[in-house]
């Protein structure tokens, strides 16, 4: 299944394996953050020109390459490329794949478990923090030296000098919105928030659709990432120079009155509204426009379950303020091997993750994803979520800190008060505050 050799930023160059560089000692907390967190944006805009560029593969066998007679287990997301890359990795047979949105907050515990519960699982930057901070996965390199010969170097998340992951995709959220009806209104794209309240509001007095907008505010998790994109987008700063909590302020106020603005033009159930509900709505043709992961573009444009087939397109995210990043975060995803199992076993989940990592997968699912795999073609769907990527100023990665994971559930946890009507927008912001530092406290943070 050889692919030749993985194609960079042109013709001659190629993009070095990324690596996370471990925190250095005495630096200030703030420092320490900004720093990994500028160090990731560089490392995720190369990841998508890479992956963006990527041109033509050489043809590859759909079968496995070899019979794996190991039980792998695999845990991972949900949504369409991880469903693409388990099947190919099915192929090999032994594989037992789930599937689970709520995948962030069983990892953890499944990979402490001994053995672990799980042999291969699907992380981001968001999500791999915890199982480095535990070590429960495992260093990839003499897997990757015998068996990832066909893996771009820009694929190798490199910790401490190790490579601890194996990034299959970028993703982030930008805007997607129905192109038809914003020719028919003589609407331009929204390029930031107070124009996308602006078309909302024609969209709405024209009835062309049941709601405007639809967005990714179940509560919890989805809110949370919902509030930290508008938050960066207003240069809001999760932390202070002793890790104690900063989003009790200006930029959360705007933050909060903003996606409160945007509501107005949704489903009144958006507190259920997660991804898969978003891309249903587009599907269904519900709603206009929606600020969605790049993953789900390529549903929009299957004919077994989309009503807006061809119709609907994408452009960067918008902006909180005019002049700023895109109002989002940078994402990668990709695999990891659990510590907690056998040898053989490890070795059997790497190969057939390579398996599912190929080319050929790529090229039966073109659209599930921007991919960083050699035979990757970008289409209109993937321009919106490139153009985000390489926006000037660009936005941030996801901070994969511990700090921010603590950050990120207590917000999940605070922010229905505030839609429901039950707190005001600053004792919603007390209230994120005081769960993080009693979190942070527990965890010897603070």
């Amino acid at each position: 299944m050889h692919r030749g050799d993985p194609i960079g930023i042109g013709a001659k160059e190629k993009v070095h394996s990324q690596e996370i560089r471990p925190v250095g000692v005495g630096e200030d907390t703030a420092r320490r953050l900004q720093r990994i967190d500028r160090e990731t944006t560089m490392l995720i805009r190369k990841l998508v020109l890479a992956g963006a560029m990527a041109m033509g593969a050489q043809a590859a066998v759909a079968e496995c390459a070899f019979e794996n007679d190991v039980t792998v287990r695999t845990l991972s997301a949900g949504f369409e490329a991880w469903k693409a890359v388990t099947d190919a990795m099915a192929e090999c047979g032994g594989v037992q794949a789930e599937l689970d949105q709520e995948f962030r907050t069983k990892q953890p515990a499944a990979f402490a478990a001994n053995p672990s519960l799980y042999s291969v699982g699907g992380v981001s930057n968001g999500t791999i923090t915890p199982l480095l901070n535990e070590g429960t996965i495992r260093p990839l390199d003499d897997l990757v030296e015998e068996y990832g010969r066909n893996l771009a170097p820009n694929q190798l998340i490199r910790v401490d000098g190790k490579v601890m992951a194996v990034a299959m995709m970028v993703n982030t959220q930008h805007l997607m919105y129905r192109k038809d009806i914003f020719e028919d209104l003589g609407l331009d794209v929204p390029t930031t928030y107070d124009e996308v309240l602006e078309a909302a509001a024609a969209i709405k007095e024209a009835g062309v659709v049941e709601y405007p907008i639809g967005a990714t505010m179940k509560a919890g998790w989805d809110i949370a990432q919902d509030f930290n994109n508008m938050f960066l987008g207003y240069g809001g700063t999760f932390y202070n120079d002793d890790s104690t909590p900063a989003v009790n302020s200006e930029a959360g106020l705007k933050a909060l009155e903003t996606m409160k603005a945007l509501t107005e033009y949704m489903d009144p159930e958006f507190l259920v509204s997660d991804s898969t509900y978003v891309q249903q709505q587009f599907q269904q043709g519900k709603i206009a426009m929606a600020n969605l992961w790049g993953s789900r573009g390529g549903a929009m444009e299957d004919p077994a379950e989309s009503q807006v087939v061809g119709l609907v397109g994408s452009a960067a995210a918008p902006k909180a303020v005019e002049g700023g990043p895109p109002a989002t975060t940078l994402w990668w995803d990709g695999i990891v091997i659990a510590q907690n199992i056998d040898d053989a076993t490890a070795e059997a989940a790497f190969r057939v993750a390579m398996e599912g990592m190929d080319s050929e997968m790529v090229k039966n699912h073109q659209r599930d994803a921007i991919w960083l795999i050699e035979g990757y073609e970008p289409d209109e769907m993937a321009s919106g979520a490139i153009a985000t990527a390489m926006a000037d100023p660009a936005p941030l990665s996801y901070p994969s800190t511990s700090q921010m994971g603590l950050m990120h559930t207590a917000i999940g946890n605070e922010l229905d008060g505030y839609f429901t009507g039950r707190r005001s927008a600053d004792e919603t912001l007390k209230a994120i505050e005081e769960s993080y530092i009693s979190a942070a406290r527990e965890a010897g943070l603070l």
